[in-house]
């Protein structure tokens, strides 16, 4: 039996109207993935933005609005891609939260939304995922400070930690089932939300400085690694997560 032509595939992102999101749809849709659902939770002018993008170079595009911190509009989500469609081949997880303080200061409300949308969401956006698989690919977007502390990264980073911990024992259990897996961890990629990390100007000229490649990460880094772990050439991987920090980490 051939395979499905890309033009034919569905992809939905999370948290996909703007920034690595927005850029990742975009390059699916230059690789010829033509229907892209773009999740997102509040920002309608950046949903209509990438929608137009989309448009604009012939793919087709869902908005869908739903706050993936609460399993109800999760449910609502996923019945709202079934109504447009039968079937979902990608699912790429881009929507994360967080404060960015110490994690000696994170408040109780601020660690669960971590959590919540930036684990459990990948979680349950898999669990409904998988009902609309007949066989898919799954990359999830983490970021360094799952392995390094890095300051006034907190919750997050212990929420990109357990991300990682859930796309190996997703990738183990649902392999058999011709549910392929992975994930990419970013370096400091510019972004409008690190503009909010503390002392940014700093922050970025230490980071370039210890960049081998001499500069910040941009959002089609990530999307071009997104781009090869959702093709068929990448078949072989199942349950890693890739670096993609311009050299940082290796200093």
């Amino acid at each position: 039996m051939s395979e499905q032509p890309d033009n034919d595939k569905v992809a939905l992102l999370t948290g996909g109207s703007r920034g690595i999101g927005r850029a990742i749809a975009l390059r699916l849709v230059h690789d010829g993935i033509n229907n892209i659902i773009i999740n997102y939770v509040q920002d309608d002018d950046a949903a209509k933005v990438t929608t137009d993008k989309i448009h604009s170079i012939g793919g087709r595009c869902l908005t869908v609005r739903a706050n993936l911190a609460y399993p109800q509009e999760i449910v609502e989500l996923f019945s709202r891609i079934r109504e447009s469609y039968d079937c979902l081949d990608i699912l790429v997880h881009c929507a994360a939260f967080g404060a960015f303080k110490p994690l000696h200061k994170i408040k109780p409300n601020q660690w669960d939304m971590s959590m919540d949308i930036n684990t459990r969401a990948f979680l349950l956006c898999v669990q409904h995922s998988m009902e609309l698989m007949k066989k898919g690919v799954v990359v999830a977007v983490s970021s360094l400070g799952s392995k390094r502390a890095v300051p006034n990264y907190g919750a997050i980073g212990v929420s990109k930690a357990a991300l990682e911990a859930v796309i190996r024992q997703l990738a183990m259990e649902l392999a058999p089932r011709g549910i392929r897996i992975n994930g990419v961890a970013g370096g400091f990629i510019e972004t409008d939300s690190i503009k909010h990390f503390p002392g940014y100007e700093e922050l970025i000229a230490k980071v370039v400085e210890s960049t081998p490649a001499g500069r910040l990460g941009q959002p089609e880094d990530i999307a071009d690694v997104v781009s090869l772990l959702v093709a068929d050439r990448a078949g072989w991987m199942h349950g890693q997560t890739v670096i993609a920090d311009g050299g940082f980490s290796l200093l």
